[in-house]
């Protein structure tokens, strides 16, 4: 088999031939670290991508290529570029006009926010999809050449949404003025459905609707506020994907425990990333909903990438494909990005031990 096949039959809850290795999202920091292993010539590692020369910037997207090619692994994840306009040396501009702080540690961090009330909806210009804003994936596509799954990660509405509003505005419009959630939240749907189009016609495999609604102990707004102003716009995605040939899945850090039956009843055909701190016990969920949904991740980034050993990471993987891997539908992933802080060495133990453990008899 090679990636794609791998990735697509454990996302079909079937057995492939080994059990798939797929990296959700990785830092710059850990590309050049692992890189290191591979080729020479790198940026400086405490270089993030708004720091470097173009040179730079595509010898960091070859080593990325370049890992996912040495240490096999299946799936490759593309998301949008080129839709950020640099304000000054620390903020950047979306087409939405939600401004980011750069972080030293990792994604930009959202700052300002266009839209505080209806009122701001009546002269806001709503951005389109935007072809060449896919080039990253055009780019996997012929590297890989349908060697590999090609993963796409879509902003789901929770997190548009408020990034749009603000959080705290967010969590008092949902009282007071709900209207004003559902429209924001619809024109965020539409603009993603429209992106979801583009993405089929340029060969992308499966959609990651990615949509943080959750912390280390709870979901972050109630479960009846989940089932009115995230699901149903949410479920939209998932049915167009579905009519599109697509696998779908849901992308959510922290404890899901509340939502998982509505989460299940939606279509996912995959969950990521399955944070152990968070309660998400990989064991549980296998027993509980392994038959119905394919599990990605739980390799904990938390703690055991960025401060365990190589040992401890080796026996981590063979712990997680005991328990999860039996009758496929799982695919090994780290338990969140592969951010700044975690090790290279630990990341290529991860890798290594992949093969080393997955190979269904």
């Amino acid at each position: 088999m090679n990636g794609k096949q791998r990735i697509i039959t454990a996302l079909n809850l079937q057995q492939p031939d080994r059990v798939p290795l797929y990296i959700h999202g990785i830092n710059e920091a850990p590309i050049i670290g692992i890189g290191k292993h591979l080729t020479d010539g790198l940026p400086d590692q405490s270089k993030q991508i708004y720091d470097m020369n173009d040179a730079e910037k595509m010898k960091l997207l070859d080593t990325l290529f370049l890992l996912h090619e040495a240490f096999g692994v299946d799936g490759f994840t593309a998301f949008e570029i080129g839709h950020e306009t640099m304000l000054n040396d620390k903020d950047v501009q979306d087409d939405w006009r939600v401004i980011y702080r750069r972080n030293p540690h990792g994604l930009p961090v959202p700052i300002g926010h266009p839209l505080h009330d209806p009122h701001d909806l009546e002269n806001y210009h709503i951005p389109e999809p935007n072809r060449s804003h896919l080039l990253l994936l055009d780019l996997a596509r012929e590297r890989f050449k349908g060697q590999k799954a090609l993963f796409w990660l879509m902003r789901g509405v929770f997190v548009h949404t408020w990034r749009l509003t603000g959080m705290e505005n967010y969590m008092f419009k949902l009282i007071d003025d709900p209207g004003f959630i559902h429209s924001v939240s619809a024109i965020v749907t539409e603009y993603n459905l429209k992106q979801l189009e583009m993405l089929a016609a340029a060969g992308v495999d499966v959609l990651v609707v990615e949509d943080d609604i959750a912390s280390t102990n709870n979901l972050l707004i109630s479960p009846r506020h989940f089932m009115e102003f995230v699901n149903p716009y949410n479920r939209k995605l998932v049915d167009r994907a579905h009519a599109l040939g697509l696998k779908v899945v849901r992308h959510s850090d922290g404890n899901l425990w509340a939502i998982m039956e509505a989460l299940i009843a939606s279509g996912y055909d995959g969950l990521n990333p399955l944070e152990p701190q968070a309660g998400m016990d990989l064991q549980k969920i296998k027993d509980a909903w392994g038959n119905k949904i394919c599990l990605l991740g739980n390799i904990d980034c938390e703690e055991l990438l960025p401060s365990g050993t190589p040992e401890q990471v080796d026996a981590a993987v063979k712990h997680a494909i005991a328990v999860a891997a039996q009758g496929g539908g799982y695919i090994l992933c780290s338990s969140n990005s592969l951010h700044p802080a975690v090790n290279p060495e630990n990341c290529i133990a991860m890798f290594e031990a992949t093969k080393k453990y997955g190979r269904y008899e």
